[in-house]
This record gives structure tokens, sequence and C-alpha cells, in this order.
């Protein structure tokens, strides 16, 4: 069966624009994929908690030296990425925040980056090792980034989901929706166009 994960990062969780957009793209990928599961994460209504020197050290540590402490945290870990490697197909919402992504979506990175489980070092460098899957990221923006060194996001989502191994990504953006209605309505009108397209 084909599973479909789902993260909407958007401070408004379903009211967002980056949380519309993913949720009318898998929406229509579903009409085409009747039988596929679909889980949903929406980070702003259950927020992970950010990345300390707790959590770092429960990660490092071997499985039979952890205590009940860390073995919490390694567990909540492992749900998340169990929930990755379940899914074939990847969906973000990723609306931008000063210039970045929401601190929630960095938490659950965080959470998820962990040498031997979802990457690991060779001598040839980092090999990821969530491989095989495909990942859409809609991208809403108040201004227009996208292709200019202002873009944070493109390079670092790019970066860190190539790093566990996911290359196989697709990016849509709908920018200028603080520019006036008519940029935001023809805007926001291409990138469902487009979702369209890469649902069907």
């Amino acid at each position: 069966m084909t599973t479909l994960l789902q993260l909407n990062s958007s401070i408004f969780s379903s009211d967002g624009h980056s949380s519309q957009l993913a949720d009318e793209f898998v929406t229509t990928w579903q009409t085409h994929n009747p039988a596929a599961q679909v889980i949903s994460r929406d980070l702003a209504k259950d927020p992970l908690p950010h990345l300390d020197a707790a959590r770092v050290s429960a990660f490092f540590t071997p499985p039979e030296a952890r205590t009940p402490e860390q073995q919490a945290y390694i567990a909540e870990s492992d749900a998340l990425i169990d929930e990755l490697k379940q899914a074939q197909v990847v969906v973000i919402g990723l609306p931008m925040y000063n210039f970045g992504i929401p601190s929630t979506l960095k938490a659950y990175f965080d959470q998820i980056a962990r040498a031997g489980v979802t990457f690991r070092y060779t001598e040839n460098g980092p090999e990821g090792l969530l491989s095989g899957k495909k990942a859409y990221i809609f991208a809403t923006r108040g201004g227009l980034y996208a292709g200019t060194a202002l873009d944070s996001q493109t390079t670092y989502i790019r970066n860190f989901l190539n790093f566990i191994g996911i290359t196989d990504i697709e990016f849509v953006y709908a920018e200028g929706l603080n520019m006036g209605e008519a940029t935001k309505g023809q805007s926001l009108a291409n990138a469902q166009q487009r979702l369209a397209e890469l649902a069907a």
C-alpha cells in the first residue's frame, strides 16, 4: 500500500496558505490513489520539542545504557522516523517566516536526523538511508524570493532531504501573497494549477 506523509508547518494550521495548497494536493492525489494511506501532522497544533542537550545525549547513548528519560526521547523520535520510513510520498506545507523555515519544522527535522538511523557516515561522506521517496514542497511567501539570494528555504530543504536520502523533490511556489490581491490571486491560481498537474 502506498503511504503519503503530510507535514503542515503554518502557524495558522489549516488556515495557512501553505497548508491549504498541501491539503488540496493531498485531496487531489487521493482521488488518483484511493487505496493509499495518508498520515498527517500539523506541527502548529502538535508541536515537537526543540532539540536540547538532553535529547542529543539520548541520541548518542548506546541503547543498553539509556536512562528511562532517554528511552522516552528515543521513542518519540523513533515514532516520527517510522512514519517517514512508511511513506513513499512526503508533502510539506512550507510558509516563509523571517527569511527561514518555521521553527516547528526545524524541530521536526532535528528529531528525525539520527546517525545510523536516517543517515550514516561512510568513507565517501554521508549517506542518506531514506531513499526511494518523492517529496512535494508547497512554499508560500509574502514577497518574491524564488531564484534569489534571499531564498534560504529552497537550498536548506533540498540539502536536508538529500542528506537523509530523499533526492526526488518538487517545489511549488506561491509568492507575492502580501503584494496586493491581484498578485496573490494569480500566484495561488498558478500554484493550484501546478499541484493539480503533479497530483494527477
